[in-house]
C-alpha cells in the first residue's frame, strides 16, 4: 500500500471536498474501508474499520453517539441524528449538496454513497459549522475513496478494491477504485455493483425488497505551486428496487454528478471555490415488483430535480485565529407527474415546475481565546422558491381538478430570509481531558413538498408513515436554539466522550389534523383523501418542538490485546404545545464490542441493545415497539500486505425484532402483513475480500 496515495485521501479528500472537518473536537470519523491513519489525536476521533450490515452507509451510524437508521428499504436508509432526520440534517456526498430526485425520499443522499467506494463517514457532532451551508441539525459527509497525490516525478499505481456476498439477502457487491499517481497529478477510475434478492427474516421473506445499482465514474486533479484542481464525474443507475414501506417501488434512478474544485494559497491567504452540477431522473409504479392492481388503479411516476451550485471561501489570519468568508449559491428544478400507464387520459402534475434559489455568506473565525479555542459563524441565506401551474388530466376525477384550480389561482411564490449562528468553544486537552461547550440558533425553510403539496397523496418527503398529507404555501421557517456540553477524555487505556444536548425548535414541520373536526368530510381536501381510503389527512404545520437527551462513546484498553467500546444514546423528542411525542425518534440504545486485536488478525464480539419505545406521536398515528438485543461476530485477517479478509455473522441468534425506525409494509403477499412494521433480517453471514495498494 503507498499511504502517501491512498491513506490521505482516504481521510481527506481535500480538493474535491474543500470545506471538510477542520482540527476540532467536533466531528466523528468511522473509517470504512480505507486503512486507519497513522497518526491520531485527542481532537480527532477515528472509528475502527468495522464491516457494513448490507449496501446502506447509514448502518454505520448505530456507532456514532446520537446516530440512527430510519429504515425504508435497502437502498432508501435515511441518517438521523439526536432525533432529527431527512432534510433536517445538513447531508453531503462528497463535499456536495444536491436535490434528491424522489418526492418521498427514496434516493435521500447516502443512497448515491455506495459503500464499495466509501472510504470515510465523516459526521458533525452536535451542529453542523456554518461553512458548510444551512441545515437545522448536525451534519454528515460521505467521503469516497479516490486517490492521493504522490511524491516526485515517478508514476506510481495504486488501487482498493472490494468484493463481498451476503446471505440474508443472497447478495453481491464488487467496486472500488484504480489510478495512477505523481506527485503533480492524479486520476482514478471508480465503479461499483450491487444486487440483493428479497431479504429473509425468522417468518419468511419480505416481498419487493429486492435492490440493484451501479456506480461509475473518474477522479482527476492537478497541482503546481500551492494551487490544486479537481475533477469529479460520477453516474448512477439505480435498477428495479423495492420499497415496502412506500405504496410504490423504484424502476430506477438515473443520476449525473460532475463538481469542479480549486484550492490555493496566496501567501497568507488561502483560496477555495467550487462549481457542483447534478441531475436525477427517476421512475416508480405500484406494478412491477408487487402484486399489480386492476388496470384503472396502477399507476406511475415521473420525477426529475436539477442542482446548480457555487461556492468560493478566502482565510487568513486575523486576531490571532484564522477567519473565514464565503458564499454559496444553489439553484434546484424539480417536477413530479403522476400517470396511468393503461390509461393516457389520467395525468397530474403534482408538483409543477417548483424551483428553489438559494444565496448566502457567512463568516467563521477559529482560534484560541485565553485558556479556550473556540469556532464562531454567522450565516445569512435568502430563499426563493415558486410552483408553476398544476395540471390534470380528462380522466381526473373533479374534486383534484378543483383543489388543482384552487392552487393555480393562489400565490405561488414565497420568499425567506434566514440567520444561522455557531458559537463552540472546548478546552486543548490537559492529562487528556478537553471540555467543549456549543451554542447555536439553526434554520431549515420548508420543503417542497411540504409546501407545494396541494393534491391529498401519501408523498410525504420520506415520513413513510402510511398517511396522506396536504402542504400549506404559507410555512414559516423552523428555527432551533440548540445548547450542548460535554468533555473528552483519553488517555493510553482509556477514553470517553459524553454528551448532553437540547434543542428548542420553533415553527417545527410536523403533520397535524387537517382541520378541527378530523373525520368528518366537511373539506374538499378531505373527500379527496377519503377516495384514497384515508378519511383522515393531514397536513404540514408549524408547531413547537423540543429534542434533549444524553450520548456517549467510551472504551477501555484491556490485557492481552482485548479492548472494550461502547456508544450509548438516548433522545427524547416531544410537542410543548400539546400532549404528544414527535415522530419517529430512535428509542435509548447501547451498542458495545469486545475486540481482540493481534498482529495480522482481530475478531469482535458486537451487541446491540435497544429499548422500548412508547413516546410516540398520536398525530402520525406511530405505533409503540418492544426492545430487542442483537448478538453478531466479525473477524477480519491481513492474509498479506494490502489483503484483507473480513467474515462474519449478524443477528447470531436469529432474533426476529422490528426496529422503531423501519417502515411499515405496503405490499400485499408478502410474509409480512400489510400495515406491520417491517422486520429486521434474520441470522445473516457475511464475507468480505479488500485488495489495497
Amino acid at each position: 500500500m503507498k499511504p502517501c496515495l491512498l491513506a490521505t485521501a482516504a481521510l481527506a479528500a481535500l480538493v474535491a471536498a474543500p470545506a471538510l472537518a477542520q482540527d476540532t473536537p467536533l466531528v466523528d470519523i468511522i473509517v470504512v474501508t480505507a486503512p486507519r491513519a497513522t497518526t491520531t489525536t485527542a481532537l480527532l476521533d477515528t472509528a475502527a474499520p468495522r464491516p457494513i450490515e448490507g449496501p446502506d452507509p447509514t448502518a454505520l451510524l448505530a456507532r456514532i453517539p446520537g446516530g440512527a437508521r430510519v429504515g425504508n428499504g435497502a437502498l432508501s436508509g435515511q441518517a438521523q441524528y439526536r432525533g432529527l432526520f431527512g432534510h433536517r440534517l445538513n447531508l453531503r456526498v462528497d463535499g456536495q449538496r444536491f436535490a434528491s430526485g424522489g418526492p418521498n425520499l427514496m434516493d435521500p443522499p447516502f443512497h448515491y454513497a455506495p459503500t464499495a467506494l466509501l472510504a470515510a463517514l465523516e459526521v458533525d457532532r452536535g451542529v453542523s459549522p456554518v461553512r458548510n451551508g444551512p441545515g437545522l441539525a448536525g451534519g454528515m459527509n460521505a467521503v469516497f475513496k479516490r486517490v492521493g497525490f504522490g511524491d516526485g516525478t515517478d508514476v506510481r499505481l495504486a488501487y482498493d478494491l472490494s468484493a463481498e456476498t451476503r446471505t440474508a439477502d443472497d447478495s453481491h457487491a464488487a467496486g472500488g477504485i484504480v489510478g495512477v499517481a505523481t506527485g503533480h497529478w492524479r486520476a482514478n477510475l471508480l465503479g461499483s455493483y450491487e444486487r440483493g434478492r428479497d431479504a429473509e427474516f425468522p417468518g419468511g421473506t419480505i416481498r419487493a425488497s429486492r435492490y440493484e445499482r451501479s456506480v461509475h465514474g473518474l477522479s482527476a486533479g492537478g497541482r503546481s505551486g500551492g494551487h490544486e484542481f479537481a475533477l469529479d464525474l460520477r453516474r448512477q443507475h439505480t435498477a428495479p428496487t423495492g420499497n415496502p414501506p412506500f405504496p410504490m417501488d423504484i424502476r430506477y434512478f438515473d443520476a449525473d454528478f460532475a463538481r469542479l474544485g480549486y484550492v490555493g494559497s496566496h501567501g497568507d491567504l488561502r483560496l477555495e471555490a467550487a462549481l457542483s452540477y447534478a441531475e436525477v431522473d427517476h421512475a416508480m409504479n405500484n406494478f412491477d415488483l408487487r402484486p399489480a392492481p386492476g388496470a384503472m388503479e396502477r399507476r406511475e411516476a415521473l420525477a426529475e430535480a436539477v442542482t446548480r451550485s457555487a461556492e468560493a471561501a478566502v482565510s487568513g489570519p486575523v486576531a490571532g485565529g484564522r477567519l473565514r468568508v464565503g458564499a454559496d449559491l444553489e439553484d434546484q428544478d424539480r417536477n413530479v407527474f403522476i400517470g396511468n400507464p393503461m390509461n393516457p387520459a389520467f395525468l397530474v402534475v403534482t408538483l409543477p415546475d417548483v424551483g428553489n434559489r438559494r444565496a448566502g455568506a457567512y463568516a467563521e473565525w477559529t482560534g484560541p481565546l485565553g485558556v479556550f479555542e473556540g469556532e464562531f459563524g454567522l450565516r445569512a441565506d435568502r430563499h426563493e422558491t415558486e410552483a408553476g401551474r398544476a395540471v390534470t388530466g380528462p380522466a381526473v376525477a373533479a374534486g383534484p381538478v378543483m383543489l388543482a384550480q384552487a392552487f393555480n389561482a393562489a400565490d405561488r411564490r414565497r420568499e425567506d430570509i434566514t440567520l444561522d449562528a455557531v458559537a463552540r468553544v472546548w478546552t486543548p486537552p490537559r492529562e487528556g481531558l478537553s471540555w467543549r461547550l456549543t451554542l447555536a440558533r439553526k434554520t431549515r425553510v420548508a420543503g417542497y413538498v411540504e409546501r407545494f403539496g396541494w393534491l391529498p397523496t401519501s408523498t410525504s418527503g420520506g415520513l413513510a408513515d402510511g398517511n396522506i398529507y396536504v402542504g400549506d404555501l404559507d410555512l414559516e421557517p423552523e428555527v432551533a436554539w440548540i445548547a450542548e456540553a460535554g468533555f473528552d477524555y483519553a488517555d493510553a487505556r482509556a477514553y470517553i466522550r459524553p454528551t448532553v444536548f437540547l434543542r428548542e425548535v420553533d415553527n417545527y414541520i410536523q403533520g397535524v389534523a387537517f382541520d378541527a373536526t378530523p373525520g368528518v368530510p366537511d373539506t374538499l381536501q378531505e373527500r379527496v383523501a377519503a377516495m384514497s381510503g384515508d378519511p383522515t389527512p393531514l397536513r404540514f404545520a408549524n408547531v413547537d418542538a423540543r429534542l434533549y437527551g444524553l450520548d456517549m462513546a467510551a472504551g477501555v484498553r484491556l490485557d492481552g490485546g482485548w479492548r472494550l467500546d461502547g456508544v450509548a444514546s438516548y433522545v427524547r423528542g416531544e410537542r410543548p404545545d400539546v400532549a404528544d411525542n414527535l415522530y419517529r425518534v430512535s428509542p435509548p440504545s447501547l451498542t458495545a464490542a469486545l475486540s481482540h486485536d493481534a498482529e495480522r488478525w482481530s475478531v469482535t464480539a458486537e451487541t446491540r441493545v435497544v429499548a422500548d419505545q412508547g413516546k410516540v406521536s398520536r398525530a402520525n398515528s406511530e405505533h409503540r415497539t418492544g426492545g430487542y438485543a442483537l448478538f453478531s461476530l466479525s473477524g477480519d485477517w491481513r492474509v498479506a500486505d494490502g489483503v484483507r479478509l473480513s467474515a462474519g455473522v449478524e443477528n447470531l441468534l436469529d432474533r426476529r425484532y422490528s426496529d422503531h425506525l423501519a417502515g411499515h409494509n405496503q405490499i400485499a403477499g408478502s410474509d409480512v402483513p400489510l400495515g406491520s412494521r417491517l422486520p429486521g433480517t434474520g441470522r445473516s453471514a457475511f464475507v468480505r475480500v479488500s485488495v489495497v495498494r
